[in-house]
């Protein structure tokens, strides 16, 4: 009965609004996946509101922010942050949020302010990752790779308080700082490429982290977010690479997750539509372990209500689209 129940909610997850469903064993619960909003802003201020009162409704566990708080050509302001920094508030249970490219990577473009990006970083470290627990009105505390692994630092010195990770009945949820734009993988300054290399090796020890407390405390799944496309490295920018700057991110969540040997879900934004896919390996086979989630963002004011049976080898996840907030009349 638990795996038809599963089934059902799954086989609605495009058309159907999202409603209350009974799911599974005791530690069944679920959450709220959303990102890359508010977009087109002043706009899109009022419509992410309604959206957070629409989650607030279904009453998810947490909710997962993938990052993109801003367009990618909108000013990285320290006002424009803060807006989004009070709309996180207005969550009632915990929000999770991820940094994405449009909130630094993407701050030297002129219409974004022609910010230097490490110190758009920087800012968006210290407005959003202060203190070790989660944006939202009963917010969850949280363990940080800055605190975890002191000897892992970004370029600067600074430590990685953004990577964090925490247990939610039976599942580890892990963040990790890896955004669009290549993964910041650019050759704009020497700075930027120092960024890059120490952020990157920064994260794969912190996804190894993650995964191997998962399977020494014997949870039942992992759920890993991230702000990238992982297989789409397509640029405006003139000084793109050639390579990717996920090649290493993919072989450590491949590898990691078939030592792990359960469930694995990995949430990305970027693309800005809902979709769930197979995970592609580097070798672009699936991954038989591990389920994507694409969530929805940009013109797409709406989110994905994901329900985990942390206990249900066979069919842990399920996902139903929460339904779009319209834009306003004209």
């Amino acid at each position: 009965m638990r795996r038809l129940v599963l089934a059902a909610t799954l086989s609605l997850a495009v058309a159907a609004p999202a409603v209350a469903v009974e799911v599974g064993g005791p530690r069944s619960f679920a959450f709220v996946a959303l990102g890359d909003m508010p977009y087109k802003t002043p706009e899109d201020y009022p419509r992410f509101e309604a959206l957070i009162a629409k989650v607030n409704a279904l009453k998810p566990a947490l909710t997962v922010h993938v990052g993109d708080i801003k367009a990618g050509s909108t000013v990285c302001s320290d006002e424009a942050f803060q807006k989004v920094k009070d709309e996180f508030a207005m969550f009632e249970g915990p929000l999770v949020y991820t940094i994405g490219d449009n909130e630094w990577t993407d701050c030297h473009r002129e219409k974004a302010g022609k910010f230097d990006p490490n110190e758009r970083l920087n800012k968006v470290r210290e407005m959003f990752f202060a203190e070790p627990k989660s944006h939202g009105k009963a917010p969850v505390a949280y363990e940080r790779q800055s605190e975890l692994m002191p000897d892992m630092k970004a370029w600067d010195g600074k430590g990685f308080v953004e990577n964090t990770r925490f247990v939610q009945n039976g599942v580890m949820f892990v963040q990790a700082n890896i955004p669009g734009s290549n993964n910041n993988f650019e050759t704009r300054s020497l700075d930027n490429v120092r960024e890059f290399f120490a952020r990157d090796a920064a994260n794969q020890k912190w996804i190894e982290a993650a995964f191997e407390k998962a399977k020494a405390e014997n949870l039942g799944a992992l759920v890993l977010s991230i702000q990238a496309d992982l297989w789409d490295i397509k640029q405006s920018e003139p000084d793109v690479p050639l390579a990717s700057g996920f090649v290493k991110t993919l072989k450590t969540i491949e590898k990691q997750a078939k030592a792990f040997g359960k469930p694995v879900l990995v949430i990305n934004g970027d693309a800005h539509f809902f979709q769930v896919t197979p995970f592609y390996g580097t070798d672009s086979k699936p991954v038989s372990s591990i389920t994507r989630l694409q969530v929805p963002g940009e013109k797409i004011v709406g989110a994905v209500r994901v329900i985990v049976d942390p206990d249900n080898a066979d069919m842990p996840f399920a996902f139903q689209e929460i339904a779009q907030i319209p834009p306003a009349a004209k």
